[in-house]
């Protein structure tokens, strides 16, 4: 799944435009590496999404095209 993809239905950033910008920016990595709007993500990476002051570090558990509200925080753990 592309990683864009995956921010928006994990619901770590709300709409897949502004995730495709906070990668382009080179706000987001996949296990160390700047990734790119179409970089695919696999169960087991480790994402890192910066925002403003801070960042959040989170490993992947599941892929799924699209997540409710109840099943998004069960796509990923944060660590």
């Amino acid at each position: 799944m592309r990683i864009d993809k995956y921010l928006k239905a994990s619901r770590i950033i709300k709409r897949r435009t502004v995730a495709k910008e906070a990668c382009e920016q080179g706000k987001v990595s996949i296990n160390g590496k700047t990734a790119k709007p179409g970089d695919e993500v696999k169960v087991g990476d480790v994402i890192v999404v910066s925002f403003g002051n801070g960042e959040m570090k989170v490993e992947v558990l599941d892929l799924k095209e699209s997540a409710g509200k109840d099943q998004a925080d069960s796509l990923y753990k944060v660590i």
